[in-house]
């Protein structure tokens, strides 16, 4: 069968990284080291206060500030800036390992049949990668994937992704792993839980999700049993039991600010 045009690659076709920042002075060094291989690197910021932009322009000048207005609307601005077919998405806290790399520019070269891929990630919490409690191989949202074909719908958190023109594209799945460094301490945790239970709580309000009081109890209490028993994080010793308390503390935080939504709405 013939490749559709916009997937067939004479030479290595290049590529482009995207990465979104905010206040990421910490990570952002290591995960710029791990894409500079990449014909452009492409940093979309929302107005940092540290020296995140100063530590960016050490490896690109393509860094462009955007308003934080939902994770989907600055994957998409982000994809905007880019000028190449071929996309790969890196956040903050991530590394590409040398065999992703590798694999990415083999099929840069090659050429594909798949219109977007997913990529595993290892992700670490405080300093050890956990293998259970859902949380390998990780996927989020393709990683890798021709612009022509994929963008991002606007949600404002755990944003999901869709093909142009309702027609759904092929998926394909690489081996190479990116390595996730989301949480070196409890405190950073507890920091983030802040912020995405703030845009979780806000995005059910606005579309309509109801408060129901049993929540506060079931969904945490769920999300604990899902994680420790039923996929095994008992199995990551002490790290995965306070993982998947921490995960439920989040689940009880985002349905109260739910609740709080609507009772300052009253």
């Amino acid at each position: 069968m013939r490749k559709p045009s916009h997937l067939i690659e004479s030479a290595k076709a290049p590529i482009s990284v995207y990465l979104l920042t905010h206040n990421e002075e910490a990570n952002i060094r290591a995960a710029l080291e791990s894409v500079v291989w990449a014909d452009e690197i492409v940093v979309v910021d929302s107005f940092s206060t540290d020296k995140t932009e100063q530590i960016c322009r050490e490896f690109t000048d393509r860094f462009f500030q955007h308003e934080f207005e939902g994770f989907g609307r600055l994957r998409n601005q982000a994809i905007a800036h880019t000028t190449h077919d071929w996309i790969l998405s890196v956040d903050a806290d991530e590394r590409v390992s040398n065999e992703l790399r590798d694999e990415i520019t083999t099929i840069l070269q090659r050429g594909s049949l798949s219109d977007a891929f997913y990529v595993p990630r290892k992700s670490h919490f405080l300093g050890q990668w956990i293998r259970y409690g859902g949380w390998y191989p990780d996927y989020r949202q393709p990683q890798f994937f021709h612009r022509a074909r994929m963008r991002y719908r606007e949600d404002m958190v755990h944003e999901s992704f869709e093909f142009f023109d309702g027609i759904d594209g092929k998926l394909g799945y690489l081996h190479g792993h990116v390595f996730q460094y989301p949480f070196h301490t409890i405190s950073q945790y507890l920091g983030k839980m802040h912020r995405y239970s703030n845009l979780g709580a806000e995005a059910m309000f606005r579309k309509g999700r109801r408060f129901y009081a049993h929540q506060l109890v079931s969904h945490p209490l769920f999300t604990f049993v899902k994680m420790y028993i039923a996929r095994q994080g008992f199995r990551d010793g002490m790290p995965g039991l306070v993982l998947a308390g921490l995960y439920a503390a989040y689940v009880f935080t985002k349905y109260a600010k739910l609740w709080e939504h609507y009772d300052r709405a009253r």
